[in-house]
């Protein structure tokens, strides 16, 4: 049986998502807690495969990850148990053998959390609003050997506490790339440079790349896709160590407020 698990983690203590070697990352880490309780005896055979990757320092409120396992109850029962507390899983569907839950997502959904929030929400919400379209973003993102343009479905901004949000959805991201719009972002909210001035890096992409946010702000928010997930449980000892973080950070709050309450599914 094939099984989709919607994931939550806190990205400050992983080298990223991305399987390396030798570095603790999120999906080391539940690819070793699933072969421990013999869900699978190797990873490509189970043809496990994620939503995508995040960098460093990133964290992720529903990302999806996907195995091939004849012990589908087991996984459901305990795998929540074996992962760190800083993953949980939040819900699962049984889906097709065929589901990659990378090329399957319809949309992916992010949200950086600005902690100093620029005094002109109204200029970001203009540079936000820049963003939507099909564009190339050569000067928002590392390229590398891919295709420059994506289409941006929304993006907005918006108040929550103590912070400026700043959420946008496209059908893809590149590498860096809502990190690079928000620091423009932040620029028109600091009167830094002219909407008018870093929508000419949309208009006319060249050589020049801004530079990325830090990761710590960044939160991968949902990944849309025609699937109905069942809610799943967070284990106490993530419910513990959430609960102590919500405690001394203020981002750590917007993270796991998915949390469910105890008790609830």
């Amino acid at each position: 049986m094939r099984l989709a698990l919607r994931i939550a983690y806190l990205g400050g203590g992983f080298f990223g998502s991305q399987m390396q070697p030798d570095l603790r990352t999120v999906e080391g880490e539940i690819i070793e807690a699933c072969m421990r309780l013999g869900l699978f005896d190797d990873w490509r055979s189970a043809a496990f495969q994620t939503a995508g990757r995040t960098d460093r320092g990133v964290h992720a409120r529903r990302w999806v990850a996907a195995f091939t396992t004849p012990l589908p109850d087991r996984a459901l029962q305990a795998l929540g148990a074996l992962l760190p507390p800083d993953i949980w899983c939040t819900g699962y569907a049984v889906v097709p053998e065929s589901f990659n839950p990378r090329y399957d997502a319809l949309s992916r959904t992010y949200r950086y959390y600005f902690p100093d929030p620029p005094a002109d929400t109204g200029a970001m919400q203009e540079m936000a609003e820049r963003f939507v379209g099909r564009h190339d973003f050569s000067s928002f993102a590392r390229i590398g050997d891919k295709n420059p343009e994506r289409t941006v479905l929304d993006a907005r901004i918006f108040p929550e506490g103590q912070f400026c949000v700043f959420e946008v959805t496209a059908e893809s991201f590149l590498w860096n790339m809502v990190r690079c719009m928000a620091t423009a972002i932040d620029m028109a909210g600091r009167g830094v440079a002219t909407v008018d001035d870093l929508g000419a890096f949309l208009e006319k992409p060249g050589s020049d790349r801004l530079p990325a946010s830090p990761a710590e702000g960044l939160i991968l928010w949902d990944v849309d896709y025609e699937q109905v997930f069942t809610p799943l449980r967070t284990d106490a000892k993530s419910r513990k160590y959430l609960t102590t973080l919500r405690r001394h950070h203020a981002l750590m709050e917007r993270i796991s407020g998915v949390l469910p309450e105890p008790g609830s599914g």
